[in-house]
């Protein structure tokens, strides 16, 4: 037996079964029912095709949920598993979804008590959608059956046809992994997930991202100024957090052509900076510069602007320049 479910049989669980499936108390969705969803480790269930209509799901271990009544069940597939799927539509397409099911015949009309991994076939339609799933299912795969398709036709695609779809869960009070669908509410506050770029925090009504992205933008220099001066490096900016606050940090350094004389009376932008990264504040900061320090003027409308009284040459450096952006 290669699909088995902790709290299942009616025999009950053998010792291997315990060690197998992941059981403890997971993340829950409401008062009494779990998220369900594949634990991470490696790649389970992993899809490959392997002929022309038969596709393999790998290991893996999942946390399947019922009803509120039955509760959730832990699920381990232990060696990999083929499945078939049916001939394609004459006409139309068709999305199946390769699925973890759990039957129990204490609460549904299946009249047995098993778990396996399989398909379930979709409408064929001029536009396929994945078919709606029963309780006691975690899909894990669609897989797009093109009209007409069969073995003898040179059947399914694979590259194309397979979308993932597998979610993840995690442990009470773990972080739940990055996958399939960040379209979900959060079940309490202080709850936390990885949304593909940094962490976000459920606090009773929606995420909060801790740390949005942390890549660098570029700015468009007004003219009369290029990148690089004192070879520091095209100026950039980015928005981050810490300790709570939103900060604006800068990179880089400027040049301008004439000694004495900075272009555009000092103001650095063709392009304002967006409104999320504009402070609440006009805020003054000390920055390096050739023969003198100077100061730049971060503005509310966005734009930056460099200020010196006399002495400065031709570059200024904005690399370390952080300032908050909150009031």
């Amino acid at each position: 037996m290669t699909v088995r479910a902790g709290w299942l049989l009616p025999a009950g669980q053998t010792r291997e079964d315990t060690r197998l499936v992941p059981l403890g108390t997971m993340a829950p969705e409401t008062a009494m029912t779990s998220r369900d969803g594949v634990i991470a480790g490696g790649d389970p269930f992993a899809a490959t095709g392997v002929t022309a209509m038969q596709v393999q799901i790998g290991t893996g271990r999942a946390i399947v949920q019922g009803t509120t009544a039955q509760g959730a069940y832990p699920v381990a597939i232990t060696s990999p598993e083929t499945l078939t799927l049916v001939e394609g539509n004459a006409q139309y397409a068709r999305i199946d979804s390769v699925v973890l099911h759990v039957s129990d015949g204490l609460y549904d009309t299946s009249e047995q008590t098993a778990v396996a991994v399989e398909v379930i076939q979709g409408e064929p339609r001029a536009t396929p959608t994945a078919p709606t799933l029963p309780a006691g299912t975690l899909r894990l795969w669609d897989i797009t059956v093109p009209a007409g398709a069969s073995a003898g036709t040179g059947g399914i695609t694979w590259a194309s046809a397979l979308a993932d779809r597998r979610r993840y869960t995690a442990s009470y009070g773990g972080i739940i992994p990055r996958g399939w669908g960040l379209s979900f509410a959060g079940a309490y506050p202080g709850q936390y997930r990885d949304n593909g770029a940094g962490l976000d925090r459920w606090d009773g009504t929606a995420w909060q991202p801790l740390e949005p992205s942390v890549g660098w933008t570029a700015v468009t220099l007004a003219a009369g100024f290029s990148n690089s001066g004192n070879a520091q490096g095209t100026v950039r900016y980015r928005r981050i957090t810490l300790a709570g606050v939103p900060f604006l940090q800068l990179r880089g350094g400027v040049s301008w052509a004439t000694s004495g004389s900075i272009p555009n009376s000092g103001n650095l932008l063709a392009s304002v900076l967006p409104a999320n990264c504009r402070p609440a504040a006009l805020t003054s900061l000390p920055i390096a510069a050739g023969g003198v320090d100077i100061k730049l003027d971060a503005q509310t409308s966005g734009q930056l602007r460099l200020i010196s009284s006399s002495g400065v040459t031709t570059w200024a450096a904005l690399s370390g320049v952080q300032y908050p952006l909150d009031a």
